[in-house]
């Protein structure tokens, strides 16, 4: 089998296998290699001070060589989002992306300031693009985003699909899915087929986007007062809906949120929305308007702390803040992880006086983007592929649609349920498991390409949980002795008041024996000066507080 599967074209993700984000998949022969998607991840609540997180591409640098293009489905944050982060650290000779795609993309870049050159193509559906020995053809489809393709790629050894994102929706706002295309690719033959998993414990059809216009009206006419409707910035079809309402309704609509901005900005010079000239009011502006007239589009759907839901709910965004009688919408679902940070946002929101709806089987705010079961099926079917690799979702979503590929006749061993860093071998039309490559997570804070180390989100996530303490010595080391007790300062740790002062002085006056002690035993170094601190602190907090602060020893020296 070693020699049969000699120079194989390899398949990998170093993103987008066991979650949901940074989707990163690669295809790559002896001489070239090619890249489809590159996405972030949101970081969850226990990521503290993390901004974004991204795939290692260290195995990009090192065959840096062989990368001939990056190729992008659509134009969400998971599949385009690491695009800044890529550029500066691995040469990407080209990137090809759609239309709206490609204006998100110049953007990003220009917003970051990247000043790498990069050169950007545009593609549509009649585009066949070669990269080295691999040709590169497109499959509209339909998304929560206009402009969404899936992409075949013909490579010596056999064909490779990759559905991107996608759902079979038959009345979709917008161009409609290339059903034939799909069907005559399947026809001619696909050796392996990645598809998108994410809605894979869903049974049925998702709906057509064009149901969620009827719960949105039905708000519209019942809200007395302003309306807040928060949504994802990317969801084009979904802004121009919510446009069309505010038209209906005789409002007005106010844009906050930069992301929000920038992408109703884009759309609008692209014409993937159309909003009548004077009907966009600002923040200040805004005054003006009656509340029954109001409408104000924002981002935050995923409680994100800094976006403009988020700062509209805590009073810190300028000139806008929550009053009784506002009407906040959800206008989408959430993202797995976030729960937790959404329910705060509601509870916020409700604080202040705001009814507060969401999505629900009582009012459909949201239609996904993804397919479910039943579409998974005829996905399959007409793809009908020899091989099968599910992708984009977290691992039980994956083992779920291999389930379904089982159910409707995919061998069990030609589906591959793999994780980020995972190879396929695939030769003569046939597939093996291959070795692994790196794909571990980089934690991005701000802007810096070299990530933070587990390590230093391990000390945040302790300072986040049980604080600091600080513990000054003045020792001196001649005549090795204190000159004066220890002083103790704790910060995020307790807040008791006079307790406080109790745990300080006492914690201070064990400390002092424990190092009167060190000093007359041996001779002691600085290190053996700073474990004891640690120990005798740690565990005097923790006997007494349960919990485990982060303790900072500063000891100086005293010089004759």
């Amino acid at each position: 089998m070693a020699n049969i599967f000699n120079n194989p074209v390899k398949i990998y993700a170093l993103g987008g296998l066991g979650e949901v984000g940074k989707n990163t998949y690669c295809i790559e022969s002896v001489n070239d290699l090619i890249i489809l998607d590159a996405g972030v991840k949101f970081p969850e609540d226990d990521l503290v001070g993390v901004d974004y997180v991204i795939p290692n591409y260290q195995h990009l640098k090192d065959n840096q060589t062989k990368v001939r293009a990056l190729f992008i489905t659509h134009g969400h944050e998971d599949h385009i989002g690491g695009i800044p982060f890529l550029v500066k650290m691995v040469k990407i000779p080209v990137i090809y992306a759609p239309k709206l795609a490609c204006a998100l993309i110049k953007q990003k870049l220009e917003d970051q300031k990247i000043k790498e050159k990069v050169k950007l193509v545009e593609y549509d559906q009649d585009s066949v693009i070669t990269a080295g020995c691999f040709k590169v053809s497109f499959i509209r489809v339909t998304h929560s985003i206009p402009d969404s393709f899936g992409i075949c790629v013909d490579t010596p050894e056999g064909r490779i699909v990759n559905t991107g994102d996608f759902k079979l929706d038959l009345t979709p706002v917008g161009p409609d899915f290339e059903l034939h295309k799909m069907s005559k690719i399947g026809q001619e033959g696909v050796d392996l087929l990645l598809a998108d998993s994410t809605n894979a414990e869903k049974e049925g059809w998702t709906p057509s986007e064009k149901n969620v216009l009827d719960s949105i009206n039905e708000i519209f006419d019942k809200a007395p007062g302003r309306l807040i409707i928060s949504t994802f910035s990317s969801n084009i079809s979904r802004i121009q809906q919510i446009v069309d309402c505010t038209i209906k309704h005789n409002r007005k609509i106010v844009i906050v949120g930069r992301s929000m901005i920038n992408t109703v900005d884009i759309a609008l010079r692209f014409g993937y929305i159309k909003i009548p000239s004077g009907m966009i009011r600002d923040v200040d502006t805004m005054r003006d308007l009656k509340e029954s007239e109001t409408v104000i589009l924002c981002t935050g759907s995923q409680g994100e702390p800094m976006a403009a839901l988020s700062r509209i709910a805590n009073g810190t965004f300028k000139g806008l803040r929550i009053t009784p009688g506002d009407t906040v919408v959800f206008s989408s679902s959430p993202i797995p992880g976030n729960g937790a940070s959404i329910s705060k946002i509601v509870n916020q929101l409700t604080r202040e006086g705001a009814n507060v709806i969401t999505n629900s089987v009582f009012v459909d705010l949201h239609s996904s983007g993804h397919p479910s079961c039943q579409e998974l099926r005829m996905n399959l079917k007409l793809y009908n592929p020899k091989y099968f690799m599910p992708a984009h979702g977290e691992y039980h979503m994956l083992k779920l649609h291999g389930d379904i590929a089982k159910s409707i006749g995919i061998p069990a061993d030609h589906i591959f349920i793999l994780g980020n860093g995972d190879t396929l071998l695939l030769k003569d039309h046939q597939i093996i498991d291959g070795d692994r490559v790196t794909a571990e997570d980089v934690f991005i804070d701000g802007y810096d390409i070299n990530g933070v180390s587990t390590a230093v989100i391990r000390d945040r996530k302790i300072l986040q949980d049980d604080g600091m303490v600080s513990v000054m010595l003045v020792i001196d080391s001649k005549q090795t002795c204190l000159m004066c007790d220890p002083k103790i300062i704790t910060v995020g740790f307790v807040s008791y008041g006079k307790y406080e002062d109790h745990l300080t002085r006492h914690a201070s006056i064990y400390l002092k024996e424990a190092l009167n002690e060190l000093f007359g035993s041996k001779k002691v170094t600085f290190n053996d000066i700073k474990n004891t601190v640690r120990s005798v602190v740690s565990k005097y907090f923790f006997r007494k507080t349960q919990r485990n602060p982060m303790i900072i020893p500063l000891v100086m020296n005293k010089i004759s």
